[in-house]
């Protein structure tokens, strides 16, 4: 990851969706991006060219679009139509971006596109985040990571946020290694959390 001072950028060409620039690299927004913001606040991603991601809920491809600059080949699964248009654009110009219309809950409709991946993100806000990871999972190599935003609020509104986030690392630590200490992205997105692991 490329910082200028305290500033989170990426190096492809500008333009995606009135971006501001930095001596020549896209400033890469907290406020408009769940990753961005876990950058901010002491995650750490390690994109290569050689790397392989599965993006789920892929929306707009604001995110999906930084994510390119860094990594080899991004499939970018949405399933709403509008968000998709804007998706359909931006992959027009980046060619290392393969957008895939279709839900995430059922993976095996969109297996014949994906190749094996070193990274799983997702940011879908639906009820069942965690069991959509886990469906996600046969395409992740052994040892691959997992980056899942967690969206408490739209799984349940009644319950405490960080009682959502343990039951989701529970869930999860049968399929990854999961880190104990999710990153909370409070200060830029209210109620969110990053939960990362390696595939076991």
């Amino acid at each position: 990851m490329i910082w200028i001072d305290d500033v989170l950028v990426s190096p492809g060409p500008a333009g995606v969706y009135g971006e501001k620039t930095l001596q020549g690299y896209r400033v890469w927004d907290p406020m408009r991006s769940k990753l961005a913001a876990f950058c901010h606040l002491g995650g750490v991603v390690d994109f290569t060219r050689e790397m392989n991601i599965l993006y789920l809920g892929a929306a707009n491809g604001t995110t999906v679009s930084h994510v390119a600059d860094y990594a080899g080949t991004v499939y970018a699964v949405e399933f709403a139509a509008k968000p998709m248009r804007d998706l359909l654009e931006i992959a027009g110009k980046r060619k290392n971006i393969v957008p895939i219309m279709g839900d995430a809950r059922f993976p095996e409709e969109y297996a014949h596109f994906v190749e094996p991946v070193d990274l799983v993100y997702s940011d879908i806000a639906q009820p069942d985040q965690v069991p959509i990871v886990l469906r996600n999972t046969r395409f992740l190599k052994t040892g691959g990571s997992l980056i899942l935003m967690l969206k408490t609020r739209s799984i349940d509104t009644t319950r405490l946020p960080e009682d959502l986030c343990a039951e989701a690392v529970r869930e999860l630590s049968g399929t990854y290694r999961v880190d104990l200490n999710p990153v909370w992205l409070t200060r830029y997105h209210i109620d969110h959390a990053a939960i990362t692991g390696t595939k076991l």
